[in-house]
């Protein structure tokens, strides 16, 4: 899935993985942000951003963004931001979770360092489309 424009919202990223030539697998990582100068605009804040947890689930298995908000919740809500990317099956097949995990670790790796986060499709909790940028 290509992030060339920005999303407006969450079920327009699930019809838009949906409408994919091959099934998509989407992976799903939970953030917390902090900001190291909260008093500046929300445009021009600066921080952290740490992995809380990641998940990778086919669109069919995500009914609403409030759901998914209420299933990570339910597990843990010391999170913020959700970053999305999806994988591409191959043949008509969607990614197994077994294919998932190598990106969901790069993933992880990519927000703790803050190494090329401008790829991923990002929310906050209200289903507002975030743009990130990296000092890197």
């Amino acid at each position: 899935m290509s992030k060339n424009t920005m999303i407006a919202n969450f079920d327009e990223l699930l019809k838009m993985t949906k409408n994919q030539s091959n099934p998509q697998r989407l992976l799903l990582l939970f953030a917390n942000a902090e900001s190291v100068n909260p008093k500046k605009s929300k445009k021009h804040q600066k921080g952290t951003i740490s992995p809380v947890m990641c998940v990778d689930k086919l669109p069919e298995e995500i009914a609403s963004f409030s759901d998914l908000v209420e299933e990570a919740d339910n597990i843990n809500k010391t999170w913020n931001f959700i970053f999305i990317a999806s994988l591409s099956g191959e043949e008509g097949q969607a990614p197994s979770s077994n294919d998932a995990e190598q990106f969901l670790n790069k993933m992880a790796n990519d927000v703790e360092t803050g190494n090329g986060v401008g790829r991923y499709v990002v929310f906050d909790r209200k289903e507002s489309p975030i743009e990130i940028e990296s000092n890197i």
